[in-house]
């Protein structure tokens, strides 16, 4: 399933694992599971879940953040959003109390889906805890794993979800939504993000926001 372009990445992190083999089984699980996403996107000419695109996204976002990104990070990357489809938005009431319980359950959501995944292949319960707690994003700023998810998430939406959202978003919106994005990342996420090679009016959007 591994039919994206970062097969040769995931290989090699598996190879400086102790366990590199049950690695790359929870990594086709996942895969699996969110290539049958039916939102369809093309990347390179190849059609593909959008979730899939979405995790291999934020697996190569992890490891330029942290090369030597923990096992336990790097699943989390990979499932973060595992079978969001199957929860959607639309289930819940309108309003920002729907919102909120919807993407609260939504975490817990995914991080369940993860441990049954890991379970099955035998990862013992610690290191599911720890996945499960990256998954959570619990203790945000002290944990350095699950702020490097947050980070990641950021610089993701940041490089390859602005420029669809910003044409749906008022500016003022726009710069109120930079502005939270920003808040959550660490000095680190920041700087990576300012290296982005954003298109002309994100930039300059981003530029407002950081004005402010």
């Amino acid at each position: 399933m591994n039919s994206y372009s970062d097969k040769a990445l995931v290989n090699r992190v598996a190879s400086r694992l102790p366990e590199g083999e049950r690695f790359l089984k929870a990594i086709e699980s996942i895969d699996r599971h969110n290539e049958r996403d039916p939102k369809r996107v093309s990347n390179d000419g190849v059609d593909m879940g959008y979730e899939f695109h979405f995790s291999c996204l934020l697996f190569v976002k992890v490891l330029s953040l942290r090369e030597d990104a923990s096992e336990a990070l790097l699943i989390a990357a990979r499932s973060q959003h595992i079978c969001r489809w199957e929860s959607p938005r639309s289930d819940y009431p309108e309003g920002r109390a729907g919102y909120l319980k919807w993407r609260a359950d939504l975490k817990r959501f995914h991080a369940d889906k993860t441990e049954s995944i890991l379970a099955e292949l035998g990862y013992p319960p610690e290191f599911i805890e720890t996945v499960r707690a990256i998954n959570l994003k619990k203790d945000l700023k002290s944990n350095p794993d699950s702020q490097t998810m947050e980070d990641a998430l950021c610089l993701v939406f940041l490089e390859s979800q602005f420029p669809d959202f910003r044409v749906k978003t008022s500016e003022e919106k726009m710069v109120s939504i930079i502005r939270k994005t920003w808040a959550k990342m660490s000095a680190e996420g920041q700087k990576a993000a300012l290296n982005l090679n954003l298109r002309d009016e994100e930039a300059r959007l981003v530029g407002l926001a950081l004005k402010g």
